[in-house]
């Protein structure tokens, strides 16, 4: 993305405003990120290596609370919740393996 540096936000396309937005909320290593359809308007090559970022995140002891509509990606969540207008109709918890 150097080769848009000097662009506006209006002059970049939706995915290409995705990537700065996502990158900026990573730059401060932040304990906690609230991440709404980080993938939404990503292709399938970016939204991966957006996934693997915020797999990184989490490994490194983050709170990564996501929003999402794709399954892929929500399956990797190690908690999830399930809304229908509103409500909370699943929940499912991921078990975890603790390494010693």
């Amino acid at each position: 993305m150097a080769h848009r540096m000097k662009h506006y936000p209006s002059q970049l396309s939706g995915g290409q405003q995705q990537r700065v937005a996502v990158a900026r909320a990573l730059v401060g290593q932040p304990s906690i990120l609230l991440a709404d359809e980080p993938t939404g308007n990503l292709d399938s090559k970016n939204s991966e290596a957006v996934m693997d970022l915020l797999r990184q995140l989490h490994g490194e002891g983050a709170t990564i609370c996501m929003v999402t509509h794709d399954p892929r990606f929500a399956s990797v969540a190690d908690r999830s919740i399930h809304l229908f207008d509103g409500r909370i109709v699943e929940e499912t918890m991921r078990a975890q393996t603790q390494t010693v």
